[in-house]
């Protein structure tokens, strides 16, 4: 058994068993307090739904609702909006971060952004894009770009000078700089990123199928309020959650792939 100064060294590693018994114990914790305050009649089931509700919630909205069609709706929504947010903000974060012009045109109007609550622009969205397909997507993108774009600038800057330097002194022109030093050494970060904006797209899309909801997760959400059904809702919740694992697990694996000398070192 560890002392508890060797478990809590500053920025020293755990083993894998130890963090496999840590990984087990808190999930264990939290479902054991679930099921003491729900089975135990501590509270109301309308206002926690038991585990095995839940369950059977879950398994209502995918026979009888058809989550699953719901499910692939909100991540084509998320992949196509990422797509878009990637298409403008690789580029143009490139530019920024390594021409100190460019940044300087752009920067005053993308800044303000950032501390904008995303939901304000709801009413606009609705306005520009009208009710249905295009409203959701547009939403996701600007949830993500806003995100993205700053990552991607503070990535290209912190590639170190001198790796710029010994470029140019080779006899590289800009244009080689920025595909041969800037771009392969910024992207690993840009990468990490990626999981970053994966979890705000999909703290998004429920905002982003509130409006109208007739497809996706938000109106499994939605349905689940106008038939009074709390299981349906931490359903819903759970389902989310797990997807959010699955992509962020599957982000980190194409990491381990594409980088393999950055795993190494």
């Amino acid at each position: 058994m560890p002392r508890a100064d060797e478990l809590f060294a500053i920025r020293v590693p755990l083993r894998r068993s130890q963090r496999l018994a840590l990984a087990v114990v808190s999930p264990a914790l939290f479902v054991g307090a679930w099921c003491l305050l729900s089975y135990g009649g501590l509270v109301s089931a309308d206002f926690l739904p038991s585990p095995s509700a839940v369950i059977k919630g879950t398994l209502q909205l995918f026979i009888e609702h058809d989550l699953a069609l719901a499910i692939w709706i909100s991540t084509r929504r998320i992949l196509v909006a990422f797509a878009l947010a990637a298409a403008v903000a690789f580029p143009l974060g490139i530019l920024m971060g390594a021409f100190a012009p460019i940044e300087a045109v752009f920067e005053p109007i993308v800044a303000p952004l950032r501390y904008m609550p995303i939901s304000a622009f709801i009413p606009l969205l609705i306005l520009w894009f009208g009710i249905f397909e295009s409203q959701k997507i547009a939403f996701l993108f600007l949830g993500t770009c806003v995100y993205l774009l700053p990552v991607v600038v503070s990535a290209i800057k912190a590639v170190p000078d001198e790796l710029v330097q010994t470029a140019r002194t080779l006899g590289a022109s800009r244009g080689q700089v920025l595909r041969t030093v800037l771009i392969p050494a910024a992207l690993p970060e840009i990468f990490d990123s990626f999981r970053v904006m994966n979890a705000i797209a999909w703290t998004y899309v429920i905002l982003a199928e509130a409006v109208n909801p007739q497809h996706g997760l938000g109106y499994m959400v939605e349905l689940a309020r106008t038939h009074s059904k709390p299981a349906w809702s931490f359903a819903g919740l759970v389902v989310i959650g797990g997807i959010g694992l699955l992509t962020d697990a599957l982000i980190r694996a194409a990491a381990r792939l594409l980088f393999r000398w950055r795993e190494a070192a």
